[in-house]
């Protein structure tokens, strides 16, 4: 198939997988000092797997060093995977049916230091421009392009096309980046930590952006962000991360109501309380998260789990779901595990 036939646009419902992420490895090699010490790698992301439907919006959440970036960039291909297969639209990335140039034009990523991510020796609309000529579109359709996104994402052309980044607020260079993101007509757009540096009030301003530009275009966002209220705000679904791994991943609501694995409760329970007399007092986690260069054995939260129990240390959880709930790595949640909140092996099973 041409690259040319792989930008169609999308067709289908939601439950149509755009993205789908297989067993998704980067581990980062560790050099030894002068004596032979050290060494080792970095397990960064460690088997993650998972789909991104069309038209929806995929929450990632986790504690810093989860591995949330790390996959993006995996994904972009700004970092090589070690293993795994990224598959866009039922089409390998990267193999004869979507080469990595075919999939950048559907594909962008939106990140989080919006001062670094542009050029400063380009104007606002020659950035926004360049991504479009270098795919073979015009000089002046490309200006004008540039200019009608400016002017979507509220910033008048004649006043911001002609500035230079550091002209600009933290804000407004958001809105740029979103503007360049936009450029190139993509379908899936990546947003790390796309709204944490700025201020409260200009978030919710750049976040109702995403919403409203989500539905004029169709698109399907991958938003990543530490601050769990924006998560559940903006996403259709959540995908919870622990170590390098998935540990949950389900709706939005149900996930934030009703969370099935222990660590993803002890995540929503972080989140600040304004009501005084429901306010966290004691700590939901205790200690920090494992050394990803040596993971602990078994299930990795197991050292901070309050539930765990011998079997954690030694069976390795699978990320399943059932007819209870969504898909959660836990073995509490995975019949006939040897955990003793587990639930029994269904009768079919023990018979087979």
């Amino acid at each position: 198939m041409s690259d040319s036939s792989a930008i169609a646009s999308d067709v289908g419902g939601p439950a149509q997988a755009l993205l789908d992420v297989k067993g998704l490895v980067k581990h980062f090699p560790l050099k030894k000092d002068a004596f032979g010490r050290g060494g080792g790698v970095v397990r960064a992301v460690d088997g993650v797997s998972f789909s991104v439907r069309k038209g929806e919006t995929l929450g990632v959440v986790g504690e810093s060093g989860c591995g949330k970036s790390t996959t993006a960039r995996l994904l972009m291909h700004l970092i090589e995977p070690d293993r795994g297969e990224i598959v866009f639209d039922a089409m390998a990335v990267g193999g004869r049916e979507l080469s990595l140039k075919a999939f950048r034009r559907q594909t962008q990523m939106v990140f989080q230091d919006s001062y670094a991510s542009l050029n400063p020796r380009l104007t606002i609309e020659d950035s926004i421009a360049f991504a479009p000529q270098v795919h073979g579109v015009g000089r002046l359709e490309a200006v004008q392009r540039a200019r009608d996104l400016l002017a979507r994402v509220g910033l008048e052309p004649r006043r911001f096309a002609e500035r230079y980044p550091h002209e600009l607020s933290g804000g407004q260079r958001q809105r740029v980046n979103i503007a360049r993101a936009l450029a190139l007509q993509p379908r899936l757009i990546l947003l790390d930590e796309a709204v944490s540096a700025l201020d409260k009030s200009v978030e919710a301003q750049v976040l109702n952006l995403l919403l409203d530009l989500k539905d004029e275009f169709g698109l399907t966002y991958l938003f990543i962000s530490h601050d769990l209220n924006v998560v559940r705000y903006i996403s259709d679904r959540v995908m919870v991360m622990y170590l390098g791994q998935v540990v949950e991943i389900g709706d939005s609501e149900t996930l934030f109501e009703a969370p099935r694995h222990p660590y993803t409760r002890a995540l929503l329970s972080s989140i600040p309380a304004m009501d005084p007399d429901h306010r966290t007092e004691t700590p939901p986690l205790a200690g920090d998260p494992p050394n990803p260069i040596d993971p602990p054995p078994g299930c990795r939260f197991h050292t901070r789990c309050p539930q765990a129990q011998a079997v954690c240390a030694q069976r390795v959880p699978l990320l399943t779901g059932d007819q209870h709930g969504h898909p959660v790595a836990c073995l509490m949640h995975e019949p006939g595990s040897g955990h003793s909140a587990a639930p029994a092996v269904p009768a079919t099973r023990e018979a087979a």
